[in-house]
């Protein structure tokens, strides 16, 4: 967090480098929680690009008062939510949508594994209502605590743990695996 005010600091005074080192930090993670949330990867390369974009544009008059990486999380989160309700919202997740990191896997049969589970999750996590993806979306991928994405949304913390109780078990009814009798 120290480093995110330096980089601000340095930001707000010209660097070019400091605006580069955040984004290559908070990228992949910005980008997942935006193709969680709009289930389009090209859609979610977009939405992150415009809000560096207008962080950028206005580092002069930011300040940080948190998390950086929850500062960016909610402007992702934010326009996400206007685009779907703007309806540029898909039924099902794109196969595209985000690639899960193959760090560790040593051979191709584990990859295919994990690409298929996280084809499952995304589909599942699509089938869930806005209001609870979001949550879950931020609180994992974002790595907002219940406290901070209550802050981000304006809602109530025991509301987002509500939210979040019920998309976990709606997943799991969703990803349970069938029973053949």
């Amino acid at each position: 967090m120290l480093e995110d005010r330096f980089l601000i600091w340095r930001l707000r005074r010209g660097s070019r480098e400091a605006l580069c080192t955040i984004y290559e930090r908070y990228r992949d993670d910005l980008l997942r929680l935006a193709a969680s949330l709009l289930n389009n990867r090209a859609w979610a390369e977009d939405l992150v690009h415009e809000v560096f974009v207008a962080f950028a544009e206005g580092a002069g008059d930011f300040h940080l008062s948190g998390s950086l990486k929850g500062y960016l999380a909610t402007c992702v989160a934010n326009k996400a939510r206007n685009a779907n309700r703007d309806g540029h919202r898909h039924r099902i997740a794109n196969q595209d949508a985000v690639e899960p990191e193959a760090t560790g896997l040593a051979r191709p049969e584990q990859w295919i594994v994990v690409t298929e589970q996280f084809r499952r999750v995304s589909g599942a996590l699509a089938e869930l209502p806005p209001e609870q993806r979001e949550v879950v979306t931020l609180h994992v991928y974002g790595r907002m605590t219940f406290r901070e994405v209550a802050q981000a949304q304006g809602i109530p913390i025991k509301t987002v743990q509500s939210r979040y109780r019920y998309a976990l078990d709606k997943l799991r009814t969703l990803l349970e695996p069938e029973v053949e009798s």
